[in-house]
């Protein structure tokens, strides 16, 4: 009987020659991630635990990226206590401020996060990860904290559940509006602890941002984890940061709990409605809901295809006057590479207020917090109750294109009637 993606990983980093769903195996990390929001609490339980160095510094990776610049006293400071960290361990993958952006961007693109590795990070969205094929989940930070000292974590096996999108994505339709359609058919607990592995043509034409678009969500759906076996889109994206990697694929007799299919030219644009990820509809079923706030960016559609997406509909035209547009690149290299294009100046143009990379408007945590009552569409990946602001707004979820008609139309709106 042959192995999925996720079980050969597994097997792999537990020195097996195979492994099936639901034992328990001790794998070794090859890369742990913490942030300045889940790294102190981390930092401070791994020096109680007794350990003074930890396992490997050049396999820890430290991010800055949920509320940069600082906003409060209290953000400083844990800023503060984590540089102090890295310089006494000598941790080299160290991301300040102004010199990376979002941490599940930066495992992607700095090449970090390698194919048919184990990728760890104190942040549910480390599933993004398995955009380039690597076994990626999120931790809490007591967890991190062992890892940081043994290097090791054990695992359930996970069943996996296999996601074909066949068929061409037909613009302005993007990856956002059919991980989406997935989650709005599956539900918010449909994949609970499985590893979801996406496949097919529609897929296999994407760039690498598109397809971190798809993984990042699967923990939407209640995933352990997502991936996409690697290819050549995987290959020439490592060749172009001269990067060798080593590829590890689904057997032909692999065995998946469930398998389940989708045309993408039968989806159209998409959106979740408050308050509920699961709560998925077309765009067109409800249209005209007044917006006060836009928001393009996050670990989920902050990358240049989304930049470049939304530029297309707002270039020459003015948002709504009653809308604030934020707009968050999700790296520093990203938000250099849109100034480079003009995208940056076209935006500010359209009357967006273009942000420096940061996680602060996905969460409520800075930039963007929305009062009372107030109504935001965004490309981030959650709408829970509260989750960008006061308890009463509403947040709902659509891709770069929806969001960027809707801020020009003041109100939640199909992308097609803005594409040329």
């Amino acid at each position: 009987m042959g192995m999925t993606l996720g079980e050969k990983i597994l097997a792999r980093a537990s020195s097996r020659s195979s492994v099936s769903p639901g034992e328990i195996v001790t794998c070794d990390i090859n890369l742990l991630m913490l942030h300045e929001i889940t790294g102190p609490l981390a930092v401070q339980v791994f020096e109680e635990m007794g350990f003074k160095k930890v396992w490997r510094s050049e396999k820890v990776a430290v991010i800055f990226d949920h509320n940069i610049p600082p906003s409060d006293v209290n953000s400083t400071q844990q800023m503060k206590f984590m540089r102090s960290f890295v310089q006494k361990q000598g941790i080299e993958r160290f991301y300040d401020i102004g010199r990376g952006g979002i941490a599940h961007q930066i495992l992607v693109q700095e090449g970090l996060a390698k194919p048919s590795s184990i990728v760890v990070g104190a942040d549910s969205h480390t599933c993004t990860a398995g955009a380039v094929g690597a076994f990626a989940v999120g931790v809490g930070s007591t967890e991190a904290a062992a890892i940081l000292g043994t290097g090791k974590m054990w695992f359930k096996v996970p069943s996996t559940v296999r996601i074909e999108v066949m068929g061409e994505v037909k613009e302005p339709v993007t990856s956002k509006d059919i991980i989406l359609e997935v989650i709005g058919r599956i539900g918010v607990s449909g994949a609970l602890y499985k590893a979801v592995e996406f496949s097919g043509e529609a897929v296999s034409k994407m760039s690498i941002g598109a397809r971190m678009t798809l993984t990042n969500m699967a923990v939407e759906m209640g995933a352990k984890t997502g991936l996409i076996e690697p290819d050549e889109v995987t290959y020439k994206h490592f060749q172009s940061l001269n990067e060798s990697i080593e590829v590890l694929r689904s057997d032909r007799d692999a065995v998946y709990e469930q398998t389940l299919r989708f045309n993408s030219f039968e989806i159209e644009p998409k959106i979740a409605a408050p308050s509920a990820v699961d709560n998925v509809m077309d765009v067109k079923d409800i249209e005209g809901e007044r917006i006060d706030q836009a928001f393009l960016g996050s670990c989920t559609n902050g990358r240049m295809e989304d930049l470049r997406i939304a530029t297309r509909i707002l270039e020459g035209r003015r948002i709504h006057s009653r809308v604030r547009l934020l707009v968050n690149p999700a790296s520093m290299k990203i938000y250099k590479q849109a100034v480079q294009e003009g995208l940056i100046e076209k935006l500010v143009d359209s009357g967006a207020a273009v942000c420096c990379p940061t996680c602060g408007p996905c969460l409520g945590m800075s930039q963007g917090v929305l009062a009372a009552n107030e109504v935001c569409i965004s490309t981030s990946n959650r709408n829970f109750v509260g989750r960008m602001g006061e308890r009463s707004s509403k947040v709902y979820l659509a891709s770069p294109a929806t969001v960027a008609a809707s801020a020009l139309a003041g109100e939640i709106t199909d992308p097609r009637r803005f594409w040329d």
